[in-house]
Formats: structure tokens, C-alpha cells, sequence
């Protein structure tokens, strides 16, 4: 413990990613305070789960899936610690998968556009977004210094530069647009290029995310716990009618999609989720083309939570583009969420789940 110590005392003014004394790595803190051994293991932001540091210090994907049906199944969707899904024009949704450990995925996607919304939620986790270009709402945020992106085509549709296009590539399994991917080794060879940190950037980065329980969080202490076994989204997302079934044995939900199980198609595996977030959003129809415009931005909406079987009513708050979004009990604590990986439905304010 002493020659630890030590070590860290030698290197500590050297905060940059990568260091090497002596032959022995040692990377940021995921708070980025101070250096800690590579390979020594911290919970993970996203989950809670023992990590180590090394991966702990990387900058997650931010990734844009579709919700097609004739899209199914994504590959690499079931690496997702924190999957996001929100509408899109024509009534349809789309998915923000934020992946941390995906270096050595070979296939990830397929990858669709994105939209401007999506960048405001992404950038709490101040992650490389892979899209495959988008609209014309994104066009001075896409191009703003701060953000690091992988396009395989302009970056706002009509516009824009193409960061990273040579790190996508088709299949012939299927038809376009449904058949764009990108790897694990493309994205990083990608990043280094275009001289990108695969470190998660200190000057952007805020470690203070999701508060987690310490054991199980059962809801039991809420006298007014709603039922949670079967959450109901269809009214949210009638395209993909997204569900999830609690399995008391795991202690999980399972994700279903277009009626059936949501699976991942590199491993088959139905995605699980510990925690679902329903979050309530003001939102307006920009255009005669129906594209959208939420307010991630706020201090004055609600949701819900459900794990273990049971919900609660929320509220959340996000203060700015790189502060995260904070979920409170009607109590006005902060909510304790369960280790594990976590569902984030944005819901039209209006539209309400279904439980029971």
C-alpha cells in the first residue's frame, strides 16, 4: 500500500491519460483527480459494477440505432449500460446506445442519423457520437468545437463534414439503409486520426451521475409504490410498442420490441435492464416535415422509475448540456437507482406508460 502511495505521489502532476513509470500504467480517477493503476478496480459510473480504472478513463460511444423493424437486430445494442430511446418524425422512435467497454466489438450497428436533442442528452457522457448523419437543426452544434463525432456522411444531411467515414462499412445481408456498421477498431483508428481522446476530456467531463443504492432498492420504503412488473410504453412509442417484463429470478427487466424480445444480434441475448426511466418532456413539431424539438434542458418536469417490480412518480433536472441529469423521489431526494444497466425512455409530455 506504502510503494502505491508512492507511486501516485511521483506521478501526480502528470494528469494525462497513459502515463508510464516504471513499466506501470496508471490512468485518471473516473473523477479525474488524481492517477490511479490501471488495472486497479473502481465501480462504474454507468452500472455501478467493479471496472477497471483503465476502462473507467475511456470515453464511451454514444451510438444511434434504429427501432425499424426491418432494422432487427442491432449488433453491439446489448453493450449499452444506458440506453436511450426518444421520437422521431413519423411517429417512429430511434435509440442512443452509450457503450463504454466497446473497443473490441467487430460489429457495431447498424448506425442511423441523429438529431439535435440527441447531442444535448449525449454530452453528459462526454462520449464520441457515431451517427450517420442528420438534419439541418444539428448544424452549428454538430460543428462545435467540443463535440467529437464519426459521420459516414454529412454530418447534418445537407451539410457538414464527414468525420470518420472510412470507419463505417456495408453488409449485403441487407438493404439501405439498414446495413451501416462500424467496429470497435474503426472507431479507434477513427479517433486517432482525427486527433479525438479516447480519455475522457476533464474540462467537459462531470463523474457525478446516477446515485447509487448500497445493496437492493426494493421501492418498499414508498408507501405508495405503483405497480412495475409489466411496463407498458406503447402509448409513448406506438411504432416499436417497447415493453419490459420483470423476472423476479434475475432481479431484471426484460425488453421486448415490435411484440417480441429485443435482442442483440452479435450474442442473441434478449437485452435487461435493472432500472427503467420514463422522463417526462416538453417537446414542440418544428417543421411541416414533422422533425421535433424536445427540452432536455429543465428543472420542471416528472417521470417515473421502475425496478424491482415497482415504480415511483420522479422529477428530473439538467442544468446544461454537460451537467447530468438528476432524478428525484416526490420527496425531493435524489433517487437511489439499482446496480445495473439502465433504460431511459424520453416521453412526449402527454404520453403516459402503462403498468401493472
Amino acid at each position: 500500500m506504502k510503494m502505491k502511495n508512492l507511486l501516485k505521489k511521483t506521478v501526480a502532476a502528470a494528469l494525462a491519460a497513459g502515463v508510464c513509470v516504471s513499466g506501470i500504467l496508471l490512468v485518471p480517477s473516473p473523477s479525474g483527480s488524481n492517477l490511479v493503476l490501471a488495472d486497479e478496480q473502481v465501480p462504474s459510473v454507468y452500472t455501478n459494477e467493479p471496472v477497471s480504472a483503465a476502462q473507467a478513463s475511456l470515453r464511451p460511444i454514444a451510438v444511434m440505432m434504429p427501432t425499424d423493424k426491418k432494422a432487427q437486430p442491432s449488433y453491439g445494442i446489448g453493450n449499452a449500460k444506458v440506453l436511450y430511446e426518444v421520437m422521431e418524425e413519423g411517429d417512429m422512435s430511434r435509440q442512443m446506445a452509450i457503450i463504454d467497454d466497446w473497443q473490441g466489438l467487430s460489429q457495431i450497428g447498424n448506425i442511423r442519423s441523429c438529431r439535435d436533442y440527441y447531442i444535448s442528452l449525449a454530452t453528459e457522457w462526454d462520449p464520441i457520437l457515431v451517427h450517420f448523419g442528420g438534419v439541418v437543426y444539428m448544424k452549428d452544434r454538430i460543428s462545435a468545437p467540443d463535440i467529437n463525432n464519426l459521420s459516414g456522411i454529412s454530418e447534418y444531411g445537407v451539410g457538414g463534414d464527414k468525420p470518420g467515414a472510412g470507419a463505417f462499412f456495408r453488409t449485403s445481408n441487407r438493404k439501405a439503409p439498414h446495413n451501416t456498421y462500424t467496429s470497435g477498431e474503426g472507431i479507434t483508428n477513427a479517433c486517432n486520426s482525427l486527433g479525438y481522446s479516447l480519455s475522457l476530456r476533464p474540462e467537459h467531463y462531470n463523474a457525478s451521475h446516477f446515485t447509487f443504492a448500497q445493496g437492493v432498492n426494493t421501492l418498499e420504503q414508498y408507501g405508495n409504490a405503483l405497480p412495475g412488473n409489466v411496463v407498458d410504453l406503447s402509448n409513448i412509442f406506438p411504432y416499436t410498442k417497447s415493453s419490459f417484463t420483470y423476472n423476479p429470478q434475475t432481479g431484471l427487466y426484460q425488453k421486448n420490441i415490435h411484440g417480441k424480445a429485443h435482442t442483440d444480434g452479435l450474442t442473441g441475448q434478449q437485452l435487461t435492464f435493472s432500472n427503467i426511466i420514463v422522463q417526462n418532456t416538453k417537446w414542440s413539431k418544428r417543421d411541416a416535415k414533422g422533425y421535433l424539438a424536445f427540452q432536455t434542458i429543465d428543472s420542471s418536469s416528472d417521470g417515473y422509475y421502475f425496478t424491482q417490480g415497482r415504480g415511483i412518480h420522479i422529477t428530473w433536472k439538467k442544468a446544461s448540456d454537460y451537467s447530468p441529469t438528476k432524478y428525484y423521489d416526490d420527496n425531493g431526494n435524489e433517487i437511489q437507482i439499482n446496480t445495473g444497466k439502465t433504460y431511459i425512455g424520453i416521453a412526449q409530455e402527454g404520453r403516459s406508460p402503462l403498468y401493472s
